[in-house]
């Protein structure tokens, strides 16, 4: 046998003895028994034996169903996926309804309401907008300046309301720029002044507007537009100018080259000196002066000498068209800078939806949530101090989700920015005290619904943060409601 063929059986039954090894622990270890799987026919007889008197004895052990061993491990039981529920918030015993009042300064009209069956009390807070002052408050309310804050800005009441009843508390405003829109938002909170029951807004807006003044446009010749077009036509005008004299130069050498018809006034020599073609020898260069018997040929016509512009023409249409494209590209570069707005985050590409800005008290929508920032808060006696050392901040927010699914958030996604620019993330573990324990941001909320929470942001510094930026992922475009 030749060694190739030797060598090649050798291999094959050394690659089949290896499928066989490891065959054999696929195989079952056990194999069933047949008398297992059938009942003893004993079982029948002794059943119809038994005395009429007597209940039937119960099947034997052997002919129960048994599982038939396979020698494979059973699959393990598919565990129940656990989803945190969506945030149950009941109804609270004290609500809050805002209107305006329709009257020539801004007023509002305040009702609280408990429904419950017993007396509650709680703490009613009216944040005034910015440059804004009470003169008229009824029901026993006095405006104060909360911690952090330079001004009194919100108005303050401690109430003992009864059992199922309303309380009606009235104010009156002033220092507002006449015909702007006045937000006046206002929460009840219970004792500890940090959670809050219910909160609600209303924006006056005036009797009557006043209208815009009407800009007068600029006059021609101050218009951008206008000079550049100015500009470009005497730009036109120079070149076909400078074009007409350069052409006019030159046809004359190439008139008298071509053999265009020369002056009928001028002599013949001249004539021919003119046109650049010297005379004949032995006379002035007439056709009278060549003789008949021995002509002598034409000397070959001097090749004319091309003419080119001015230097100072060509650089100076080269300049004027630089300083017009120059010119035009700065103009349009300025008009789309000054369009630009710097405090709106991108609204194209990665981001979806649009950023909005607002006050407090405004319900702000983006692409899942609407925000609305009741109250904004800091320094001592808001809330414990915090172990880093720095001065906690409670923002009093109401998240809506507008989508028809469950929506989650999280709290690094909300920022407070400060005066030099810096911002904060939440305090989750300060968020999760001011909750009682809750972590707000592991529960989604569910469609349609509002909730109602206090967020805490940890500054270091005196100033207090100016802005705030709440958005529902990654890549929304957010809202940012100024607080100051």
């Amino acid at each position: 046998m030749p060694a190739s063929r030797r060598h090649h059986r050798i291999l094959a039954v050394f690659v089949n003895c290896l499928g066989v090894m490891a065959a054999v622990p696929a195989l079952p270890l056990t194999a069933p028994r047949a008398e297992a799987a059938t009942p003893p026919p004993a079982a029948p007889a002794a059943a119809q034996a038994a005395p009429a008197g007597q209940a039937a004895a119960p099947p034997a052990v052997a002919a129960r169903a048994t599982p038939i061993p396979t020698g494979m491990p059973a699959a393990p039981p598919a565990m129940p996926t656990t989803k945190p529920a969506p945030i149950q918030l009941t109804t609270p015993p004290v609500t809050v309804a805002v209107a305006a009042a329709g009257t020539p300064a801004p007023g509002y009209r305040i009702q609280v309401r408990n429904g419950g069956p017993t007396p509650v009390e709680t703490t009613v807070r009216q944040e005034l907008p910015a440059g804004s002052r009470a003169t008229a408050v009824t029901g026993g309310g006095r405006a104060n300046r909360p911690i952090g804050s330079a001004a009194a800005n919100e108005v303050t009441w401690r109430l003992r309301l009864p059992a199922r009843s309303t309380t009606t508390l009235n104010t009156a405003l002033s220092g507002v720029a006449q015909g702007r829109p006045v937000t006046a938002p206002t929460c009840a909170y219970g004792t500890d002044g940090t959670r809050p029951y219910d909160c609600a807004t209303a924006t006056w807006t005036g009797p009557a507007t006043v209208p815009a003044a009407k800009v007068t446009a600029a006059p021609a010749w101050r218009r951008p537009p206008v000079l550049l077009a100015a500009l470009a036509a005497l730009l036109v005008v120079t070149g076909g100018v400078l074009w007409w004299v350069w052409r006019r130069r030159r046809s004359g050498p190439a008139r008298a080259a071509t053999g265009a018809p020369p002056d009928p006034g001028a002599p013949s020599g001249t004539t021919r000196l003119a046109a650049g073609v010297p005379p004949v020898a032995g006379g002035m260069g007439g056709p009278a002066d060549r003789g008949t018997v021995y002509p002598r040929p034409a000397m070959p016509a001097a090749a004319g000498r091309r003419r080119r512009p001015p230097i100072w023409a060509v650089v100076g249409v080269a300049a004027a068209v630089l300083a017009g494209v120059v010119g035009a590209a700065a103009w349009t570069a300025t008009q789309r800078v000054a369009a630009m707005d710097t405090t709106k985050q991108p609204t194209s590409g990665a981001w979806v939806g649009n950023s909005v800005t607002g006050p407090v008290g405004v319900p702000l929508r983006e692409n899942a949530f609407e925000f609305t920032v009741y109250r904004l808060a800091c320094g001592g006696g808001t809330l414990p101090a915090s172990p880093s050392g720095g001065r906690q901040c409670l923002a009093t927010v109401g998240v809506r989700n507008v989508t028809s699914g469950e929506q989650t958030w999280h709290g690094q996604l909300q920022r407070a920015y400060l005066p030099g620019g810096n911002w904060v993330a939440t305090d989750e573990s300060a968020t999760r005290v001011a909750n009682l324990g809750r972590d707000v941001f592991a529960q989604p909320v569910a469609a349609g619904s509002r909730v109602l929470l206090p967020l805490v942001f940890t500054v270091h510094g005196d100033d207090p943060p100016k802005q705030l930026e709440l958005r529902s992922g990654v890549f929304s475009a957010g809202v940012r409601v100024d607080v100051r």
